[in-house]
């Protein structure tokens, strides 16, 4: 009988596949495509302690098959979201992962605390955004600054998931700084580096310049990162997220490593993407005589 149960870290889940922070929404917002229950979890849009507006529009563009943002981490702040959004989540039964975020590391400490007692099985500590301390440097580019992060977030008293950047050549230095901290799992990877530009206005096409790129074509870059980081830290949890619209790239992404993965950008293609490729998952395992998701973890490894 094929089996899709997986665990990251300490958090057993009936799936492997999740949905990304940031597009799905805060709450239940994709219940009208498929059953939240039936996923591995709802990861949630990235709140900060406070209500923030985000970056000036325009804050999508398209470019080729991809997606850049600079939408800017908006989002109502945690506690108007424990009152607002996360109880649609309970009556859906789903599984949900919080994500946080901040500018310094305080304002990180200040996220996490009022995420203490929420009802959620862990926390996403968001560490790919600027960091005022540091004249702005994004935090995941520092080893330092991702350990004080994560050490900051331990207020929350909840298993600790660190989102990294692929940005940087210190990955795996970023990596080993979060698990030292106390992260139990590593989130690989956010959005790549880029600019669209508006040739007929012959500027930039976003509002804040540069954003982030996701979509298909990042699939290599994330695997990249998901590869390199389990052959550095055999026994860490990784979840493995960008590029992935496919049953096929999840079952990549398992054997580069991964113990789950995150479904993003495909969703704004087809919101009902996360069911379909944990169909498509299941129905390749089936096929290659696999009954249970830690068969294929981290086999590319030889």
């Amino acid at each position: 009988m094929t089996n899709l149960t997986t665990r990251v870290g300490g958090v057993a889940f009936t799936s492997p596949v999740f949905t990304a922070s940031g597009t799905a929404g805060h709450g239940d917002e994709l219940a009208d495509y498929g059953d939240l229950s039936e996923l591995g979890a709802i990861v949630t849009k990235s709140l900060a302690a406070f209500a923030f507006d985000g970056n000036p529009p325009p804050r999508l563009a398209t470019s080729g098959a991809h997606m850049v943002n600079a939408v800017g981490l908006a989002g109502p702040g945690v506690a108007a979201w424990r009152s607002a959004y996360l109880p649609a989540l309970r009556r859906r039964n789903a599984t949900v992962v919080g994500s946080i975020w901040g500018r310094t590391t305080e304002e990180f400490a200040e996220a996490a605390e009022a995420m203490r007692g929420a009802d959620v099985v862990a926390l996403e500590v968001n560490a790919s955004c600027p960091n005022l301390e540091s004249r702005r440097e994004i935090f995941a580019h520092s080893p330092r600054a991702t350990a004080d992060i994560v050490t900051a977030a331990r207020a929350a008293g909840l298993p600790l998931w660190a989102k990294l950047s692929p940005n940087t050549p210190l990955l795996l230095d970023v990596a080993a700084a979060a698990l030292e901290a106390g992260a139990e799992a590593l989130v690989l990877v956010n959005t790549v580096l880029g600019l669209v530009i508006d040739v007929e206005a012959r500027r930039p096409t976003l509002g804040n310049v540069g954003g982030g790129v996701s979509g298909a074509g990042i699939l290599p870059v994330a695997l990249r990162a998901v590869f390199e980081c389990r052959a550095a830290f055999p026994d860490a949890a990784i979840v493995g997220v960008g590029g992935i619209s496919r049953g096929e790239d999840v079952v990549a992404m398992l054997m580069a490593g991964a113990n789950a993965v995150e479904v993003g950008t495909a969703t704004f293609a087809n919101p009902r993407a996360p069911w379909t490729i944990q169909r498509e998952l299941f129905a390749w395992m089936d096929a290659h005589g696999v009954s249970n998701i830690d068969e294929v973890i981290g086999v590319a490894h030889g």
